[in-house]
């Protein structure tokens, strides 16, 4: 019933959208993403860009079908015009392989005009591939092309996307659809889909793809899913993309011997144990690396959960995590395998404070990790929140490879029927100064490898990609899948590029449509922090959606809160969390005064009448922030309501709905929220 009412008020708001007219005027639903090649209607910035980019002389490399076919499919829908390729270098855009400059590495480009003739150039293959697409962004953001002077590498070598899709088709924590990947009909048949989802990661810099959950299937690694596997790898390899697979630390094992969690599913092997000390089981898993190599040549690794929620690992054999690893490692060390192992471990018989158990666990082994193993971290010590201070191990690992691990689906976020914009978030956790080396060792400049000289720099964003229409559920999801391609390939491009970019390649190039979506984007994040989990507060969702408001739930367990006041204590008087924080930050958090206020309440229990910044008092602008979901939601709708008739009939509908559902479900959230702390407060 509440929905046919949302479907009601949306028709009602356009008076143009009959189903006729809709059907007969687009049917375009958001199914090509920022690959959306809309016809450039002005006919002299037409006329430049085929002068421009007429004729094309291709460089010989492995990708240039691929290329061949983006410039082919972008130029005609943009330009209503077909490049014509030729072998002569004199042409209006030349590439060229040059492996006399070394310094572009495996992936970079320059791209110049020199004399009216467009030249691109790399030191391999790949290069080419990732200035094409460039090149093509460049067009359908409508820049000049007369002064280019690009020279773009990669900060990073691992830029990974971690699908959580299980073999029924299910994605956990997934709000877009099914899995793409269609099981039962690989490998014989490659959807479709797989092809435009390596083209829409290949256009952003993606270059890694762990294929299934990290809650592993022991399953996977049957020899008829490694055949499946291998063929979405044919596939991803013609877009320089390699493909990883979550592994089960148990697979060795007999179906009997599996642990309970496993049972469901059955083993893959016959051991009797998966104690990584013992000869049997190392030789197992290098045989099993071996068919996998046999079957996909250039496969990049594992990722492992272990020893987290339920899930197996060598703590079950009185093992640590860095034996766990290794054994792994050093099965795929002779093909040039990596293993990328997750420190996502809250074993409560480690700290009382959930918070500080990750460090705890992983700090002593620093050092101890063969050089291909990366540990991959959440950007946060809880689990995603939409606010906390970044996970302490970054910067106080010296001698081991980290990886940030971010999530682009918006577990904690929304899920896909919020507008939340996560970039915001991510440059203001990359950019944060761990001071674990001096005062520049921001997190970035760690993961890059410029503080501790790690051989190995990744980063992986947790996808939101399903078999939905449009990819993510949500149209507007889709800029955190395209945010986290482009900060990852260099997290120094600036927040207002990265948002252009995405608008301009989705929705177009008028003026009024970058303004106002830009206008519509930015503050989300921010808002939905304020009234989801204000100050910091943490978990506030309930344990199975984390969508639903569940105070009476995570009261006393996650945080504290009575008539005084609110948050919990970790300074040096409390869980002494701080202490895993270099100076000057240790301070920064234990001192209430100096504490940033967006993170009060994750470091300090603060007294309802404490003067903020403002001059307020906390009861004061707790209360008023929590109403800022339901405000951010009719904000936008107005917004949105006023591009009727620039935006295309399907989508304006589809994105209209899904704010009404947000308003809907954040006005909820919020009279949920009001009843609850005001009687905490003791307010009648």
């Amino acid at each position: 019933m509440v929905r046919i009412k949302l479907i009601f008020l949306c028709i009602l708001c356009l008076d143009v959208f009959s189903v006729e007219k809709v059907c007969s005027e687009s049917l375009y639903a958001g199914e090509e993403a920022w690959l959306h090649y809309l016809p450039i209607k002005n006919d002299t910035l037409r006329q430049y860009y085929i002068s421009r980019l007429g004729k094309v002389c291709l460089a010989g490399s492995k990708f240039d079908e691929t290329i061949k076919s983006e410039l082919s499919e972008s130029l005609s829908d943009m330009l209503s015009f077909s490049p014509c390729f030729v072998t002569e270098k004199a042409a209006r855009l030349c590439m060229q392989i040059d492996k006399k400059d070394s310094s572009l590495g495996e992936e970079g480009f320059r791209m110049e005009n020199q004399n009216g003739q467009i030249r691109i150039s790399s030191f391999s293959d790949a290069g080419l591939l990732y200035a094409t697409y460039c090149l093509i962004r460049l067009v359908q953001c409508h820049e000049p092309l007369d002064r280019l002077k690009i020279k773009e590498i990669p900060r990073i070598d691992f830029r990974m996307l971690n699908h959580w899709d299980d073999m029924d088709g299910n994605i956990e924590r997934g709000y877009a659809g099914n899995s793409l990947w269609k099981w039962n009909e690989l490998p014989d048949v490659v959807n479709k889909r797989c092809w435009d989802y390596a083209r829409l990661n290949a256009s952003i810099g993606i270059n890694s793809v762990v294929l299934n959950n990290v809650n592993a299937d022991p399953r996977f690694l049957r020899t008829d899913y490694l055949k499946k596997i291998a063929s979405l790898a044919d596939v991803f390899r013609k877009y320089h993309i390699r493909v990883c697979l979550s592994v089960n630390f148990a697979a060795p094992l007999k179906p009997s011997k599996t642990p309970d969690v496993m049972k469901a599913w059955g083993g893959v092997g016959s051991l009797e144990t998966a104690n990584p000390r013992e000869p049997v089981v190392q030789k197992w898993w290098e045989e099993k690396v071996r068919e996998i190599y046999r079957l996909i040549p250039d496969f990049e690794g594992f990722l492992v959960k272990a020893n987290s929620e339920g899930m197996p690992g060598p703590q079950d054999y009185h093992c640590t995590h860095a034996d766990g690893a290794n054994m792994l490692a050093r099965a795929l060390k002779p093909y040039g395998g990596f293993v990328f192992w997750r420190t996502f471990v809250y074993n409560p018989d480690i700290d009382k404070d959930r918070m500080k158990r990750s460090y705890k666990e992983f700090y002593p082994l620093d050092g101890l990790f063969d050089d291909n193993v990366v540990l991959q971290t959440k950007n946060g010590p809880l689990d995603f929140q939409v606010i906390e201070p970044p996970q302490p191990l970054f910067g106080a690992m010296k001698y081991t490879n980290m990886a940030a691990e971010l999530q682009i689906t918006q577990e904690y976020t929304g899920h896909s029927t919020y507008m939340v914009y996560l970039l915001p978030f991510w440059k203001r956790f990359l950019s944060f100064d761990t001071f674990c080396a001096g005062e520049r060792a921001r997190i970035v400049d760690i993961l890059e490898g410029k503080v501790y000289p790690f051989p190995i720099t990744a980063i992986a964003g947790v996808a939101n990609t399903g078999d939905s229409l449009n990819w993510t559920g949500h149209h507007f999801a889709q800029a955190n899948w395209f945010a986290f391609g482009r900060l990852a390939w260099n997290a120094e491009l600036a927040e207002q590029q990265i948002t252009e970019e995405w608008i301009k390649s989705t929705w177009g190039c008028d003026s009024t449509v970058v303004k106002i979506i830009r206008q519509m984007m930015l503050p989300t994040w921010k808002s939905f922090l304020k009234s989801s989990s204000p100050y910091g507060l943490g978990l506030t969702v309930d344990i199975e959606t984390h969508y639903r408001a569940a105070f009476d739930i995570r009261v006393h367990k996650e945080w504290k809160v009575d008539s005084i006041g609110i948050g919990t204590d970790r300074t040096n008087r409390g869980s002494d969390y701080v202490s895993q924080y270099f100076e000057p930050n240790r301070s920064l958090f234990n001192d209430i005064k100096t504490c940033p206020e967006d993170l009060l309440l994750c470091f300090h229990f603060v007294n309802w009448d404490y003067k903020l910044s403002s001059g307020n008092s906390l009861r004061h602008e707790f209360l008023e922030n929590l109403k800022s979901g339901v405000s951010q939601a009719d904000e936008n709708i107005a917004l949105w309501l006023s591009l009727s008739g620039k935006i295309d009939k399907i989508r304006f509908l589809e994105v209209l709905y899904s704010l009404c559902q947000e308003k809907q479900d954040a006005y909820v959230f919020y009279s949920e929220a009001m009843s609850f702390f005001r009687e905490k407060m003791k307010i009648k």
